[in-house]
């Protein structure tokens, strides 16, 4: 589905335009034609551009009094140019101040024009916390649908159904108003064919909600499967998806991705939820102009709607700016910043206004601790950072493993098979374990939780032999029947969490892997948080424990040692560290289990980086072959420009233009016999002295106007570049001034400039094309594909493999 909000432009490189590239399992042919018109028709308010192709102050075109429809915009598959975006917003910006001192009119339309980004980031924060609730609520009931139904009212989930009624603390789950499969057919509960009718009933519902979530986005918003972050990222950088974040990609996955989590596989909402805050982001730009018709300004505005779907997805506004900073934003001003704290700020505030989960909280598993933690206990903590680093290296290489495999081979092609397979396996495996069969957010919860005396749980079953207690705290007690029960159920939990979620983490649904990760890391870290409670309990005359826990006491947190575990498994998978963190903390309510939690993230990345220095999200967007220059990373070679541009030796020279001698038929048949998306313009083909660049783009627009709408415009016409043209004899056909869709002031680099320049100059300045020169001699070109292409064959792998693959 194309979504109208993309510019269509050009990707500065010598390949193809028939290039296939699949992204998000939709397979697009650069050659097909597409008849969404571009968004802005018109660049509207202002006609001059330093440094960014419009020059002048007269009108677009020479032989026009408006400007030309589709000039400076961008084609799909293609990377903007940031240099000229800004450029086009500083213009914009200062015509708007020169007019606000001219009238009161101009002064308010100044004031509204400064005030439309706020605006802007209040509707996105409601937007996205209105459909994060209604996602919250939708999921809560559909999964609690697989086990039963509520017959006070279909549409009540178990907990609420059971709101109303008059059973005891301990029963409050067995509620007669909540009626299992097996009670509403049968009559009855017990027995075995109660339960194989319930087992039936779980994987024929779960069968059910991922089929039709398949169907749904194969049938009408491809883009909408996965977790959307590695595009995300891609676009933020300044490259063009059009339909990516478009309304039927955000109207399909807000319903697909409800399917998807309800239908009990191993996957989450909260990395979905940040393509679906990015889609209400990307639709409202609409409505203001500034953000309409500019590329750089619309992904400032994806920034700040980033950090509101983290902030709704965990409940953690500040947490969700620092991970748009720290993980998705490729450029994020100050002023973003502050937008994005806003918009976060608005959403958390909505979703608490909704409150989703009846508790007041924003996510089911929010969790307070009291106790405090003793510096020895930041050995098993760092223990857990072993094991989420280890465990996030080997579901990185194993995921982009299964996924190369669903690439190459026939697999790919079967995507609804694949979700029924991997659905039928996951719920006959789930069912018969209570701590697989919950959903994955209710069982975080539980292993959060710390055992209080009214918790029913089978992880709170110690031995009560105490006579009093002071307060909630209860010391370590000896474990119970039940304990050493959750426990060997957590372990086969943990097995089939780790090996599921390889296959289930880029399946043709909305599938978000934040969740799965933190269940892993949450299991590991109870298990060992009991293991620890119980050794303190049964040695506390040991050295290590005689110090700080006496008989009695309440020296171990097992859920604390869940919650760190979750932190270093997501940090293990993700790489991140700051905004980790931040979140972990505003999901806790506790600033003292700070360092717990960074010495876990940092753990975990130092031996996940040790393996792989890649993140999940990273390795995806290398597998996809996204035009994506990763900031993080230094380049270290010693190459110059000479050594990656092109045209290389043994190479036909390198296409170019001259300023004022071509016909528009010469020029017709460049455009026509290469796949160029722009060509440098000399002075002539003997000297070539650098004039500027025009893109492919803008020519064919140019030239196609010019023969509906000026006279005497023909093939023989001469197309000059320059004020002021060469004199011609009068017999000669009008000639075609192009001055203004020339970029007079292109990027160059001499042939001797060492490669680490060049490649910062790309990464931080967001080019898409350089030119080389040798004493002001045009030598060749360097493209942001040939800067990924080189910094691949340095890394010895195939360069051919990096684009579009």
């Amino acid at each position: 589905m194309d979504q109208k909000g993309y510019r269509r432009g050009s990707f500065q490189s010598a390949t193809s335009d028939e290039d296939m590239l699949e992204i998000a399992g939709a397979s697009v042919d650069f050659s097909t034609a597409d008849d969404d018109p571009p968004l802005d028709r018109e660049m509207g308010g202002f006609s001059s551009y330093n440094g960014g192709g419009m020059n002048g102050t007269s009108t677009m075109m020479d032989f026009l009094e408006e400007p030309l429809p589709g000039v400076g915009t961008y084609e799909d598959f293609n990377t903007i140019d940031w240099v000229r975006e800004k450029s086009r917003d500083r213009d914009r910006h200062r015509e708007i101040t020169n007019r606000s001192k001219e009238s009161t009119w101009a002064l308010l339309h100044s004031v509204s024009d400064a005030f439309s980004g706020w605006l802007l980031m209040l509707l996105i924060g409601l937007l996205a916390g209105s459909l994060a609730g209604l996602i919250d609520i939708s999921a809560h009931w559909m999964t609690d649908l697989k086990e039963g139904v509520c017959l006070a009212g279909f549409w009540f989930n178990h907990e609420h159904c059971c709101w109303k009624s008059n059973t005891t603390f301990t029963d409050r789950d067995k509620c007669p108003e909540w009626k299992s499969w097996s009670q509403l057919f049968l009559g009855h509960g017990e027995g075995a064919f109660a339960y194989i009718l319930n087992y039936l009933m779980y994987v024929i519902w779960a069968l059910m909600f991922s089929l039709l979530a398949v169907l749904l986005v194969k049938g009408f918003a491809p883009y909408a499967c996965g977790s959307g972050i590695p595009e995300i990222k891609t676009i933020l950088s300044g490259f063009i998806i059009r339909g990516y974040l478009g309304k039927w990609t955000l109207v399909i996955k807000t319903i697909t991705l409800v399917l998807a989590v309800s239908s009990g596989l191993s996957l989450g909402k909260e990395g979905p939820l940040v393509h679906v805050a990015c889609c209400c982001g990307n639709i409202l730009c609409h409505l203001f102009t500034k953000y309409r018709k500019n590329e750089a300004k619309r992904r400032e505005v994806l920034s700040a709607a980033a950090a509101a779907g983290v902030s709704v997805a965990f409940g953690a506004p500040i947490g969700g700016v620092l991970f748009s900073l720290e993980e998705v934003s490729y450029y994020f001003p100050l002023k973003t910043l502050w937008r994005s704290f806003f918009a976060a700020l608005v959403a958390a505030f909505t979703l608490r206004s909704i409150n989703p989960f009846g508790n007041s909280r924003l996510v089911l598993f929010y969790v307070e601790f009291h106790m405090p933690w003793h510096l020895l206990e930041l050995v098993p903590f760092i223990l857990l950072g072993i094991f989420g680093g280890l465990w996030g290296a080997f579901f990185i290489r194993s995921n982009i493993a299964w996924c190369r495999r669903r690439k190459t081979t026939r697999l790919g092609k079967y995507p609804v098979l694949e979700v029924f397979m991997v659905t039928a396996i996951t719920a006959i495996l789930a069912f018969p374990n209570e701590y697989t069969r919950m959903s994955t957010s209710e069982l975080i919860s539980e292993l959060f939780n710390d055992c209080g005396i009214l918790d029913s749980s089978k992880l709170c079953e110690y031995v009560n032999d105490f006579n009093s207690t002071k307060g909630d705290d209860l010391p370590d007690r000896a474990a119970g029947p039940g304990v050493y029960t959750a426990m060997w159920q957590l372990a086969l939990a943990l097995i089939m969490k780790v090996f599921i979620t390889i296959f289930t983490f880029g399946m043709k649904v909305p599938s978000g892997l934040f969740i799965p990760s933190m269940a892993v890391g949450a299991i590991a870290g109870r298990l060992l948080g009991v293991a620890m409670e119980q050794l303190a309990f049964y040695h506390h005359d040991w050295a290590i424990f005689s110090g700080w826990c006496s008989q009695g006491a309440d020296c171990i947190t097992p859920g604390l040692y869940a919650m760190v575990g979750a932190a270093a498994c997501l940090g293990g998978v993700t790489r991140m560290t700051v905004s980790l963190v931040v979140i972990m903390f505003e999901l806790t309510g506790g600033l003292e289990y700070i360092v717990p939690l960074m010495a876990a993230a940092m753990t975990s990345k130092w031996v996940a980086d040790a393996i792989g220095r890649e993140g999940i999200y990273d390795a995806h967007i290398r597998l996809n072959g996204y035009p994506f220059l990763e900031a993080k990373e230094e380049f270290s070679h010693k190459t110059r420009a000479m050594d990656v541009m092109r045209p290389r030796k043994n190479d036909p020279p390198l296409t170019v233009i001259t300023q004022d001698t071509m016909t528009v038929e010469d020029v017709e048949t460049i455009v026509t016999s290469t796949t160029y998306s722009g060509y440098p313009v000399v002075v002539s083909r003997a000297s070539q002295r650098l004039v500027g660049f025009v893109l492919r783009r803008d020519l064919i627009i140019s030239i196609e106007n010019a023969r509906k709408k000026q006279d005497g415009i023909v093939s023989t016409s001469v197309i000059c570049f320059t004020d002021y043209c060469p004199p011609l004899p009068p017999s000669s056909p009008s000639v075609l001034k192009l001055r203004s869709i020339l970029d007079l002031s292109p990027f160059t680099v001499t042939d001797e400039t060492p490669m680490e320049i060049v490649v910062d100059i790309f990464r931080k300045l967001g080019l898409r094309q350089c030119l080389v020169t040798h004493n002001g001699k045009l030598l060749g070109i360097i493209t942001k594909k040939d800067v990924l292409k080189h910094i691949a064959q340095m890394a010895n792998q195939d360069p051919d493999s990096i684009l579009f693959n």
